[in-house]
């Protein structure tokens, strides 16, 4: 068992050196990086561009429209503050002065580079695909005599270094209180603030979900108009009592029936004289 645990802490020796490199950690995705800016850097503006680039070191870095910005390992991540917290940023939402950049002023170029014009920007179109492509067209055409001006550097930040740099809170208040620059090209889900990049590590609660909304109350069908069908009378009795005499009225006189007359007698028949 001893000899056990020694043979593993053995392994595990090579990978001290490769931690200790890693620079800040991403919100989203939660992962690490292996790049680290420890101090601000010395930035210098791409000529004809509204970007600048770090020509020091071998990191591909660059600062643009309020932003930094690092590709590595065929990712762009961004952030507002020079060694991070960091963003990983889609490739549809990279800004497109970000993605004209020469290839010349990137100071570790990926492979696929290779063969490509040092004063024009990468083919992104051929690495990333038509999807890509037609989602970003026009990318790589813009008037060269119309480009905006760069934004300020936030110079501001060259104080806080090692033990002193600020925690993503911290940032926030003092990027607010340092640098009133409003970011103008930056698609917003490439917008970062290390609050919100830092909030995206917590879980977040669980929504509950909305309450189904009532039925509306079917509405009654309309009354159907009575037809005007005669109704059938009621079958009269065969026999009807006679109808009773009026009643009399009290002034009214009353009058006696007139007496009927005595029916007269049968005439006899005339006997004729006889004779003498």
């Amino acid at each position: 068992m001893r000899h056990k645990i020694l043979a593993l802490s053995i392994l595990l020796c090579p990978l001290a050196p490769l931690y200790a490199q890693v620079g800040v950690e991403i919100g989203v995705p939660s992962v690490s990086v292996s790049f680290s800016m420890p101090s601000f850097p010395s930035l210098e503006i791409i000529p004809d561009y509204p970007v600048y680039y770090a020509p020091s070191g071998d990191l591909n870095y660059f600062f643009y429209d309020g932003q930094y910005w690092v590709y590595q390992n065929d990712s762009w991540y961004a952030g507002t503050w020079y060694n991070g917290p960091w963003q990983v940023i889609e490739p549809v939402a990279v800004p497109v002065f970000i993605l004209r950049v020469p290839v010349s002023y990137y100071r570790q170029p990926p492979s696929f580079f290779a063969g490509w014009a040092g004063n024009e920007p990468p083919r992104w179109g051929d690495h990333w695909g038509q999807s890509w492509a037609s989602q970003r067209g026009g990318w790589d055409q813009w008037n060269r005599q119309a480009v905006p001006a760069p934004a300020p550097l936030p110079t501001y930040q060259r104080q806080y270094t090692g033990s002193r740099y600020p925690a993503p809170a911290q940032q926030v208040a003092l990027q607010k209180a340092n640098y009133h620059y409003q970011p103008k090209d930056t698609p917003p889900a490439a917008r970062v603030t290390p609050a919100a990049t830092h909030a995206a590590s917590a879980p977040r609660p669980t929504p509950r979900p909305a309450a189904a909304p009532k039925p509306a109350p079917e509405p009654r069908p309309a009354a159907e108009p009575k037809s005007a069908e005669p109704k059938p009378e009621a079958a009269r009795p065969q026999s009807e009592p006679s109808a009773k005499p009026e009643p009399r009225s009290e002034s009214e006189p009353m009058t006696k029936p007139a007496p009927k007359a005595p029916a007269s007698a049968p005439a006899r028949p005339e006997t004729p004289d006889r004779k003498s």
